[in-house]
């Protein structure tokens, strides 16, 4: 079996753009994944056409040759894009290994460790500040709309949630995201009375409509310094937090934060490859890592998982993508024994059940796992070309 053809895919996806990649075997096999371009990734497919040629050719069954031939390509210029179209590259080869032998992507690391996946609902209250017309969802205005929407998710089932800070100004509920450039603040990141009022006011309405019992996590992203988390992490204190979600490029000043914070401490959604972890790993900096399985991989995310089980500690995946990469994500969830919970987005844009064959099953706040095999789905590519990117 050689690899024939390697060609992205493109789709409207509302706000942002779902990416595929689709490699073709000489034997007919087809591998999808999928990878994103809409989180700091600008020009990732023209990055994965660069790397093409090097892997037409080749046997699609030794994914980890393929992959370590692609590093030492890359080696002068080490992660970040690169690193994401490695990663795009090697979970369709992986794709292609568990159709080859007819089992899940999951039997090829040993097979599950769990058949159901404990998920929490992703960005709730988010989309719907910013895209409830594309979400097809009422548009929340106050606080006691967000106490409803957080009230709605534990009713269907779902034990946990995670969710950002929501800013009211007397008039209108926006999003705080200083860090990104969305809100003032940027790029000073300093805290402010307003925007710890903001903490305090979104965990309230959660944490009443979600009731004593939801497990609750409020994500900080890149939206502060360190002397502003910890001022979060200390406004944070009476609700009860399953995390508090930091991202920092600093592992001592994480430190810092986890040894006076109140709950626990998740990170590193943003790193890429075992080199990138493992100072954070060093130096204790986070109670949960968070490994997101599209930009590094599945194989390179067993092994980071591998790294933080040495550590004591137990991984969550970054997945708030299409459902592909949702699929992807729940095949380390099932392969790991140090598992903590998985994240999946459930507010979307109508139509991204259409670009898959199958939309994952979730009952009582759990994914069920599947059993066809590679990743368990497919993409429906008539879907995907139907709906290009809109400028």
């Amino acid at each position: 079996m050689k690899i024939t053809a390697i060609e992205t895919l493109r789709a409207d996806a509302g706000w942002r753009i779902f990416s595929f990649l689709k490699v073709t075997t000489s034997t007919g096999i087809v591998g999808w994944s999928e990878y994103n371009e809409s989180f700091g990734s600008a020009g990732l497919s023209a990055v994965i056409a660069a790397l093409a040629p090097q892997v037409i050719g080749r046997d699609p069954l030794a994914s980890e040759a393929v992959v370590a031939w692609l590093h030492v390509l890359t080696r002068q210029s080490r992660g970040g894009i690169n690193q994401q179209a490695i990663a795009a590259i090697e979970n369709a080869l992986l794709d292609i290994r568990g159709k080859e032998a007819g089992v899940p992507v999951y039997a090829l690391f040993g097979g599950p460790v769990r058949t159901r996946i404990p998920v929490y609902w992703s960005h709730m209250g988010t989309y719907r500040l910013r895209n409830a017309a594309m979400v097809g969802a009422p548009a929340l205005k106050n606080y006691d709309d967000v106490a409803r929407h957080a009230e709605e998710i534990r009713k269907l089932g779902f034990r946990a949630l995670k969710t950002n800070t929501m800013a009211w100004d007397g008039h209108r509920l926006s999003s705080f995201g200083a860090g990104f450039g969305r809100t003032a603040g940027c790029p000073e990141l300093n805290w402010t009375p307003q925007a710890l009022r903001y903490v305090r006011d979104t965990l309230g309405a959660v944490r009443a409509g979600g009731g004593a019992d939801m497990g609750l996590m409020l994500d900080t992203n890149f939206h502060f310094k360190t002397e502003g988390f910890k001022r979060v992490a200390d406004a944070v204190a009476p609700y009860d937090l399953t995390w508090l979600e930091i991202d920092t490029h600093d592992p001592a000043s994480l430190a810092n934060i986890r040894a006076m914070a109140p709950c626990p401490i998740a990170s590193c959604e943003t790193l890429l490859g075992r080199r990138d972890f493992k100072p954070y790993f060093e130096a204790y900096a986070m109670d949960v890592p968070i490994i997101d399985v599209v930009w590094n991989g599945l194989g390179e995310s067993m092994k980071i998982a591998a790294m933080a089980d040495v550590y004591e500690m137990n991984v969550a995946p970054h997945n708030f993508y299409g459902h592909l990469c949702s699929m992807i994500s729940a095949h380390l969830c099932a392969a790991v024994p140090n598992f903590r919970i998985m994240e999946i987005d459930i507010d979307s844009i109508p139509w991204r059940d259409e670009f898959v064959t199958s939309v994952p099953v979730i009952e009582n706040g759990e994914l069920v796992l599947p059993t066809a095999p590679g990743w368990g789905i497919d993409i429906n590519e008539a879907a995907v070309r139907a709906r290009p990117p809109k400028q």
